[in-house]
């Protein structure tokens, strides 16, 4: 916990030092609310990473999380082509079929970016705004039909930290997985403290 506890101190010129302790005893708090409150049976969304190459359009989806279950962070998906633009634009999408669990997405909450061609996590980045829909509809513009865009789950980013991209082995095993390599992009409170600390590790 000692590195989550210096993630949160980073901001401490914009949100102060009883803020940033605030912050941390809150997350230890929802931490252990979560694991408390979690349902036996889980309805969770997944990426299924065995379809390296995929369209992100073609992610598998089991449905949206438990509505009691705390969301702790978000991992969106990229590829190389569509990465820079992500990261150009500071705003970060997905297929329309996330529109619900993106709506989640609050400012500040910790933000991660899985490039699927590359299979590395990048982060560490935060939500700037609430997650909506079709914030810019100009961002990944769909050709077929001009002034949509074809990831329209979108929420605006900013950079918390800049870390060494975590690979695949090293991220998976805190990620909740499900018939096989699958995992849920909506990451509860403990799958985010153990990426964050990750991220502090590299």
């Amino acid at each position: 916990m000692e590195s989550i506890h210096s993630f949160w101190q980073l901001g401490d010129e914009l949100l102060g030092q009883s803020k940033v302790l605030e912050d941390h005893k809150w997350l230890v708090a929802v931490s252990k609310l979560a694991e408390q409150t979690r349902p036996k049976a889980e309805r969770r969304i997944n990426l299924d990473l065995s379809k390296g190459s995929a369209e992100v359009q073609d992610l598998a989806c089991s449905g949206d999380a438990p509505m009691n279950e705390v969301l702790g962070g978000y991992i969106f998906v990229c590829n190389n082509d569509t990465m820079q633009e992500d990261l150009k634009r500071q705003l970060f999408g997905l297929p329309p079929r996330y529109r619900d669990s993106v709506r989640a997405i609050t400012p500040g909450l910790p933000l991660f970016l899985y490039n699927y061609t590359t299979h590395q996590l990048h982060g560490i980045f935060e939500a700037a705004t609430f997650g909506g829909t079709n914030i810019d509809p100009t961002a990944w513009e769909d050709k077929k039909c001009k002034g949509e865009s074809r990831f329209p789950a979108q929420v605006r980013i900013r950079v918390r930290k800049i870390c060494k991209p975590l690979e695949e082995d090293a991220f998976r095993p805190v990620l909740h997985h499900y018939d096989g390599p699958k995992f849920r992009l909506e990451l509860s409170v403990p799958e985010t403290l153990d990426l964050l600390d990750l991220c502090e590790q590299t």
